[in-house]
């Protein structure tokens, strides 16, 4: 049985529970202003900044470098916090190595084919950072930009307010694009992040959140225990280079099925040419409930032995599952444990990859005038 979250932290309080070595025992908070401190210096002396924030049993810290998520704690189903993103204890190892740990994604999340892409008869040629393919919105993209951030509480609200304005050309991109993006902690402990943008010049936009989750704490081991449902009876196959061929394949009696919640593992071995080629899963999923106006429940993503679950809300049309293939070892958290294939995954809510140019994808088109919203919403329980 799912416990309530607020039950748990209450529960916990009333029992005086003290500190864990998991990072603290769950207890009853409102919302406390979000607290400024250094975290480090880049290379050229910009200081960087790390910006605490708790509300309705969530801690969240989040760097001014790359609108990073450096933390998120929330508690088990016996009230024990612990750390459930991972990432770095240090500036240098994020700009020198992170693979998107935590960051804010733009100005086009995911993939775009050739780094290539024609708007309104004009051919654009972007940052290729990925083999043939732009990744991420290019070699510098948001996630290496540093924000400006302005804290703020709303009633029962506290939250961040990120600024970054990238100029016309950035990375090859057109239009200067003027972007906002919203962290809140609600009473309740949930984390929304609102996206915003506006531009000067016919542009494509897709941003989104690059949070590594495991859900029985950084730093360990495997997320393949999880249970993943995700509302969504199709996707979009790759080619080699990840890039979607156009179809939109039918996900039933495929591994890609996770429309009834199953563990990671189970067939994540399984030889399916789409898994072999992406060393696991890779892939967008085509949301059932296509475009829509607010919110919706889209994915729960649960593990078994903590008792956690974190359910994704977005009014998005797609979500990227990364089963953190690409993780090698080589890279260490704050746990000071490596983070090894598989030991973290990612739930990117987003417009198609290469949708600028897929005719058939929605597309990702901001004009001038229009503004750019979306919004996806993280509800933790135990």
């Amino acid at each position: 049985m799912e416990l309530n979250r607020r039950t748990v932290i209450a529960g916990a309080a009333a029992a005086g529970l003290g500190a864990t070595t998991l990072g603290g025992t769950a207890h009853a908070t409102g919302g406390r202003k979000p607290v400024k401190t250094l975290f480090g210096k880049l290379a050229d002396g910009t200081k960087i900044y790390s910006w605490s924030l708790e509300n309705g049993g969530t801690r969240l810290k989040v760097l001014s470098y790359g609108g990073i998520v450096q933390s998120l704690e929330i508690p088990d189903r016996r009230g024990r916090y612990a750390n459930v993103s991972a990432g770095f204890d240090n500036i240098e190892d994020y700009v020198a190595e992170s693979p998107y740990f935590g960051a804010l994604i733009g100005r086009y999340g995911n993939r775009i084919g050739q780094g290539k892409f024609t708007l309104d008869g004009k051919n654009y040629q972007l940052s290729v950072n990925d083999g043939e393919q732009s990744l991420h919105g290019g070699a510098k993209g948001f996630d290496k930009r540093v924000w400006d951030i302005e804290p703020f509480t709303k009633g029962s609200d506290v939250g961040l307010h990120l600024y970054y304005t990238s100029v016309d050309g950035e990375m090859g991109y057109p239009g200067t694009l003027k972007t906002k993006v919203t962290y809140t902690l609600t009473k309740h402990g949930d984390w929304r992040v609102d996206y915003e943008a506006t531009t000067d010049k016919a542009t494509v936009v897709n941003l989104t959140s690059h949070v590594y989750f495991n859900l029985a704490g950084e730093g360990s081991g495997t997320i393949e225990d999880h249970e993943l449902q995700i509302a969504a009876s199709r996707y979009t196959p790759t080619d080699s280079g990840l890039i979607p061929t156009g179809e939109l394949a039918k996900v039933a009696g495929t591994p890609f099925d996770f429309r009834k919640a199953k563990p990671i593992g189970r067939d994540i071995r399984v030889s399916h040419p789409q898994l072999v080629t992406a060393k696991g899963f890779d892939h967008n999923w085509v949301l059932d409930k296509g475009i829509t106006a607010r919110p919706e429940h889209i994915a729960t993503l649960r593990d078994p032995a903590s008792g956690r679950t974190m359910k994704i809300a977005t009014n998005e049309p797609g979500l990227q599952f990364y089963s953190g293939n690409f993780l090698d070892g080589t890279l260490t958290g704050p746990s000071g444990r490596t983070y090894r294939q598989g030991d973290a995954l990612c739930l990117e809510t987003q417009h198609f990859p290469d949708s600028p140019n897929k005719p058939s994808f929605p597309s990702t088109v901001l004009r001038p005038g229009q503004t750019y919203r979306t919004t996806t919403v993280h509800t933790f329980g135990c």
